[in-house]
């Protein structure tokens, strides 16, 4: 049996999350790139892989999985030595689902709504955009609470999901400390896992330069 190879790139939050729980448990594996910017995605033998042909895949012993949360609970269930990352607790397994469902249907889609304002010419567009930011880090304010993580008192895979796409975030939206105490905490706690950089910082870092180059051309036109 082959390594199991990650299909993507390391720009995309939802690749930064199978990247993070990959490094966490040990995992060896392969990265394949497929770069969305430039249709890889929609090659015959991609769509073959997965037919809605989107990244991160994950194909593992000649099977394929996509969706970065059903991935990173599959690698923990298959590869980790043990529960903690995905807790076989009902209740403790629960809690880290809701926070993974929040993580895409709120917090996912409300970056990518912050980013679209950018091009918009109406300040209320941006001002929207900034509102509904800010209330989504009120939610993660209270999801940590008095704990040291997003699911309770130990890192899980919400971290890792919430943690890729809040990175973003937060380089173009920095969240108050004084407001998201427990927020600006956590994230700092999360940049100190000995694998962030390589796991997640490199990729983010990738992001930057990729907007600020957009961010040029658009101003030279």
């Amino acid at each position: 049996m082959g390594k199991p190879i990650i299909y993507g790139i390391d720009g995309s939050p939802a690749v930064r999350a199978v990247l993070l729980t990959a490094h966490a448990i040990g995992l060896d594996y392969e990265l394949h790139e497929i770069d969305p910017h430039k249709s890889e995605q929609k090659t015959e033998e991609f769509i073959r892989k997965n037919p809605q042909h989107t990244i991160p895949t994950l194909e593992d012993d000649g099977k394929c999985i996509w969706d970065s949360h059903a991935i990173i609970t599959y690698l923990v269930s298959k590869y980790s030595k043990d529960d903690s990352l995905y807790p076989k607790d009902l209740y403790k397994r629960a809690v880290v689902d809701q926070r993974l469902h929040f993580e895409s249907s709120v917090l996912s889609p409300r970056m990518i709504a912050f980013g679209a304002s950018w091009k918009s010419n109406d300040p209320q567009n941006k001002e929207n955009a900034k509102t509904a930011i800010n209330e989504a880090f009120e939610f993660l304010e209270k999801f940590i609470g008095s704990n040291q993580y997003l699911a309770g008192a130990s890192l899980t895979v919400a971290d890792f999901s919430i943690l890729a796409t809040f990175s973003t975030i937060n380089h173009y939206l920095p969240a108050d400390p004084e407001k998201f105490p427990g927020l600006c905490n956590w994230f700092g706690r999360m940049t100190k896992l000995p694998y962030y950089q390589k796991a997640n910082g490199e990729g983010l870092q990738k992001v930057i330069e990729y907007v600020n180059e957009m961010k040029s051309k658009q101003s030279a036109k």
